[in-house]
């Protein structure tokens, strides 16, 4: 997809399959809102309703609950989600606060 472009995490999923492929692994950079609730450190996509967990992927990666309540862009892979259900998380290994470089 070029950059910039808007769809949901469903809508793409539901392309996809609707195509007759499965919806595999995939590098992304999203968009949303850090949140943290029970424990657990997530993004609220902008533009959706998608809520997506906030995974390292090393050690090194920076720490997501410390950007609680700010818009930013995820790096990341969106791992292969379970037959029947929806990308619900992404191993993330730059966060990047809106409009900084």
């Amino acid at each position: 997809m070029k950059p910039g472009n808007r769809t949901t995490l469903k809508q793409l999923q539901d392309a996809i399959t609707k195509n007759g492929f499965t919806m595999k692994q995939s590098a992304a950079s999203v968009a949303g809102t850090v949140g943290v609730a029970n424990g657990k450190t997530a993004l609220q996509v902008s533009g959706s309703n998608d809520v997506i967990e906030l995974i390292p992927d090393s050690p090194s990666a920076p720490v997501a609950a410390a950007m609680n309540g700010l818009l930013v862009v995820v790096e990341g892979i969106i791992p292969e989600a379970a037959k029947g259900k929806g990308p619900d998380s992404i191993r993330y290994r730059a966060i990047l606060k809106e409009g900084a470089k």
